[in-house]
């Protein structure tokens, strides 16, 4: 029986995260699709790019919603085992990035995975994987950069500092995800020239 709610539980975290909150939301309040702005990406960052800043702040709460409720139900009230409940992080992640209902194209799924790591109550992961994104974006102009500094620094943090095998394979599998996601985003590094140095230029001219 264990194995049955398990798999539906996966199925559920799956369905949650394929549903494309950002575009209908888009859709319903401007009838804008959001597809058609920046990156072509169905996720909230678009949202804000089409203008609509209220709802966009609507779209990010309703994507981290989406990694929740599955992680809850399966680790509060039927008790599942935690390499189950990083199998459904997972999945609800998996569900962002190819969802059904957008012909198997997603987000990069971002917000998404910030909700797992607040349905696993996984803090520390939450607080390294902030400060590591605020370090890389002072190096970094590409986002897509940025998250991957943060994901391998986070990697390094549980595999040397905090060590912690299940969630050092969780995270490598959402970082593979990414990679998948946002492969055409790797192809120039422009590391150091990120805004840090773009602010020292800065001063170096008004100087």
């Amino acid at each position: 029986m264990i194995v049955i709610i398990s798999i539906f539980i996966i199925l559920l975290a799956f369905i949650m995260g394929s549903l494309p909150f950002s575009v209908w939301i888009a859709q319903l309040a401007r009838n804008i699709d959001i597809r058609q702005y920046g990156d072509g990406n169905p996720g909230a960052t678009n949202v804000f790019r089409a203008g609509l800043v209220g709802w966009g702040i609507v779209a990010v709460f309703a994507d981290v919603f989406k990694g929740i409720p599955p992680i809850i139900i399966g680790n509060f009230i039927i008790g599942l085992q935690q390499p189950i409940l990083y199998i459904t992080g997972v999945a609800a992640v998996l569900g962002h990035a190819y969802s059904p209902f957008l012909g198997f194209r997603g987000g990069k799924a971002l917000a998404v995975f910030g909700g797992t790591l607040i349905a696993l109550m996984r803090w520390d992961i939450i607080a390294v994987l902030a400060a590591l994104f605020i370090v890389g974006a002072l190096f970094f102009i590409n986002d897509a950069w940025t998250v991957l500094f943060g994901m391998f620094g986070l990697l390094v943090y549980l595999l040397l500092l905090k060590p912690d095998m299940l969630a050092f394979i969780f995270i490598s599998v959402i970082t593979f995800i990414f990679i998948l996601k946002q492969r055409h985003s790797f192809k120039t590094v422009q590391f150091p020239n990120g805004r840090l140095m773009g602010w020292i230029k800065s001063r170096r001219r008004v100087a």
